[in-house]
């Protein structure tokens, strides 16, 4: 079996069993915090079963680069959900949707999906781990590194002022605009865009260019889908200072808050 398919089944067979957890918990919100790890995972058993002599330089950059993206991301999230104590509002919206249907209809449109959707924007890593070839480092290289950092940045700066703004009793139900918040109303999504775009541009040079679906997809589900567009659905409602906010700062990309 390739090594395409011997990574969907690893990653099928976590979720299967995360989801199970998650029926033993009654909290599908579990799956968010094996985001970073399940890449770990999928990327991690990759590069054990490739021979040595077949992994490059790159392999190794890659494989780094994601190690410290994910666990960062998981430990984050981890503690998020352990300090709210219950399940995420969207996976009890969706839980009150499907009412009893739930505890099946959540293996497929949470867990199976998520993992499917790891799988493919991880393509530009497993597809450079799966050659045996591939140019030496060079600048471009170097631009990925960089655009992966400054992804980083974004996202973990950005959840930790997140993090302490929330924590204080005074800034309930307000709005943060701050710091990283005052450029962009989502520099955690614009981070994450970074990241991926990074490591994809790094891919390239280990023939990995037909990839580029990859974070195409993550852009449009970051912009278009799961990331802005789902939060900013209701946010207005729960902060009424949320329009102002949305008038004044860019949505997504960095950019100076507009003046009256």
């Amino acid at each position: 079996m390739s090594l395409f398919g011997q990574t969907l089944i690893v990653i099928a067979a976590a979720m299967t069993l995360l989801w199970l957890v998650s029926l033993l918990r009654r909290d599908a919100s579990i799956v968010d915090a094996f985001w970073g790890t399940g890449f770990i995972l999928v990327i991690g058993y990759a590069f054990a079963v490739t021979p040595p002599a077949q992994v490059q330089l790159r392999c190794w950059l890659l494989v780094g680069l994601v190690l410290i993206w994910g666990l960062r991301l998981s430990i984050h999230l981890l503690l998020r959900n352990i300090r709210h104590g219950q399940e995420d509002y969207r996976y009890r919206a969706m839980r009150d949707y499907h009412g009893e249907r739930f505890w099946w209809v959540s293996l497929f449109t949470v867990f199976l999906l998520q993992g499917g959707i790891l799988w493919v924007v991880a393509m530009p890593v497993l597809a450079t781990i799966n050659v045996s070839a591939g140019r030496d480092l060079g600048v471009r290289d170097a631009i990925g590194v960089a655009v992966w950092l400054v992804g980083f940045f974004f996202e973990s700066v950005g959840d930790y002022q997140l993090a302490r703004f929330l924590r204080a009793p005074q800034n309930a139900g307000r709005v943060m605009n701050r710091g990283l918040w005052r450029y962009t109303r989502h520099p955690n999504y614009f981070g994450d865009f970074c990241v991926w775009w990074g490591l994809y541009l790094i891919s390239i040079g280990g023939g990995s260019a037909w990839t580029i679906f990859a974070p195409l997809l993550m852009s449009f589900l970051l912009i278009k889908v799961s990331g802005v567009r789902l939060l900013e659905k209701t946010v207005t409602t729960r902060r009424p200072e949320y329009a102002d906010y949305q008038a004044r700062t860019s949505a997504f990309f960095p950019w100076p808050p507009r003046r009256d």
